[in-house]
């Protein structure tokens, strides 16, 4: 099949990241993997195609587009967008169109989505089957009632199908979503998307870094790094209160999208024993080395602690429900400490930092589904194969 994967990232990273594992896992097919945010190193499998739009993003209450490129207005990265969208589509005349969120949410990109979808309805292009790619839990509206009304319309005038990448026995969408009864589109659970690392690969980083088996790692880290400076900063305070009595390794990530200034607060921070660095494409090596992860709640980061089972300290982002809501639903499957915003405070980080280090990695095998990509990949297949049952 050649497929087009639409992913417009915002804010942070997560939606971006898990696009490209449920493109990884249609090896069988051409995807042309379609990024709207701002650029990032990616290690892309050879069957994708990665088709980087003008970068737009959003501010901090997700209400005003922001240019990627100052030299431009928004609207000019609009025209040159929908322009190259539409380029695409005529070139590569689909049999599979993947949107990733929308219509529950972006729904700011309408500009170009919808003539689009109109297009498509039309056959345009062909015979394309559109399907929504939607996460485990939805921020909440100020008017709901107007907000799934509009989601309903859209999603079952302009969609073939729904997958949910969540395991409905611990999240379902009726949980942020009250009339999944009026989509009349076939929906199907896939299990969570994860990134696989190979769990051996902890020791060989370990190893590299020259870190001994008396030595605790800590590996602090923001996502996309718009939201985490606050954490971090609380991280350095809490480590340098433990220097003389502890014998440990820090290692930050603030993320790709942290702003330049706070970036360079943090790193005037670095010391003997404390590394900060914005990204690493091995994070899951680092984790798997870890003794301790201290890190916001989106959703790559859990699924990253829930697949390396490190004992952690999260930080949920309290301004939407989705970071509380998640942590709450996964606290109990591996050693965990959600923290408030007292708990926060250097000499109570500190504590919790030890007392968390003294916890083991988790072996106990999880009683979720967590091979989304591969489980989407499959029933996508299924699915465009005439199957009418997505659920088997």
């Amino acid at each position: 099949m050649n497929i087009i994967i639409y992913c417009q990232y915002v804010w942070g990273m997560g939606h971006l990241v898990r696009s490209l594992e449920f493109a990884r896992a249609l090896s069988d097919h051409k995807v042309a993997l379609v990024a709207g945010g701002q650029d990032l190193e990616l290690d892309l499998p050879g069957h994708v195609n990665l088709v980087r739009l003008p970068a737009l993003y959003m501010d901090e209450m997700f209400t005003t587009l922001l240019p990627g490129d100052s030299r431009k207005t928004v609207a000019q990265i609009k025209q040159q967008r929908q322009e190259m969208l539409y380029a695409l589509f005529e070139q590569k005349q689909p049999d599979v169109f993947i949107i990733e969120l929308y219509p529950f949410g972006r729904s700011i990109f309408g500009f170009e989505l919808e003539p689009l979808l109109a297009d498509v309805r039309s056959g345009k292009f062909g015979a394309v089957k559109t399907v929504c790619s939607l996460r485990d839990i939805l921020v909440e509206k100020k008017d709901p009632a107007a907000y799934e009304e509009r989601v309903l319309q859209k999603l079952n005038r302009d969609f073939d199908a729904l997958l949910i990448h969540a395991d409905e026995n611990l999240l379902r969408l009726n949980e942020t979503f009250s009339r999944v009864d009026d989509i009349d589109i076939p929906v199907a659970y896939t299990g969570f998307i994860t990134q696989q690392a190979d769990p051996a690969s902890g020791g060989r980083l370990r190893r590299d870094l020259n870190i001994s088996s008396e030595q605790k790692l800590i590996v602090a880290s923001a996502g996309g790094g718009r939201s985490g400076y606050k954490l971090l900063t609380f991280v350095l305070d809490a480590c340098e209160k433990l220097r003389d009595s502890l014998n440990y390794r820090l290692e930050i990530f603030s993320g790709p999208f942290m702003e330049n200034k706070e970036f360079d607060k943090l790193a005037a921070r670095s010391a003997p024993g404390t590394r900060i660095q914005r990204y690493t494409r091995r994070f899951l090596d680092y984790l798997y080395a870890a003794d301790l992860s201290i890190s916001l709640a989106g959703y790559n980061t859990c699924m990253n602690l829930l697949v390396t089972r490190v004992p952690a300290l999260v930080y949920p982002y309290a301004r939407q429900r989705e970071q509380p809501m998640r942590v709450d639903k996964i606290k109990n499957l591996l050693p965990m400490k959600i923290l408030n915003e007292d708990d926060v405070r250097p000499d109570r980080l500190s504590d919790y930092i030890t007392q968390m280090l003294d916890q083991k990695r988790s072996l106990k095998t999880l009683p979720i589904d967590m091979n989304g990509a591969a489980n989407a990949a499959r029933i996508l297949g299924r699915w465009v194969n005439k199957s009418l049952d997505l659920t088997q």
